[in-house]
């Protein structure tokens, strides 16, 4: 993707805390209809030494909207890029997104230091 997503040091560094972020404005291209997949990504996290800056975040998250991917691999690839940028303790990105064809999806990929 583009963008980098940028951190700032976390300030509570040896306490275990959680954070959730949930972007509800999250837009894809399905690869096989080219037509557009509409949801929302929820980052929850526990930091380790930094923090995620939500600015660009969005940005990164924006990038996505005219790029063709599936829904299982946009999830899956958010998690390994917001994992590079800061580290985390854990992180959970879910995806729901919205229905189409009559169906809706939520795809859910974890993280948890030391487990790959």
């Amino acid at each position: 993707m583009a963008g980098a997503v940028e951190t700032f040091p976390n300030q509570f560094p040896d306490r275990e805390y959680e954070i959730e972020i949930s972007f509800p404005e999250f837009t894809a291209v399905c690869p096989k209809t080219g037509q557009p997949d509409f949801g929302t990504i929820v980052v929850t996290y526990v930091p380790a030494e930094t923090c995620l800056e939500l600015k660009s975040l969005k940005f990164y998250l924006n990038d996505y909207r005219n790029k063709g991917i599936f829904y299982e691999h946009s999830i899956n690839t958010i998690l390994d890029d917001l994992v590079a940028a800061c580290r985390p303790r854990r992180m959970t990105v879910v995806g729901h997104f919205n229905p189409r064809g009559g169906m809706t999806s939520k795809i859910t990929a974890t993280h948890e230091a030391g487990r790959g």
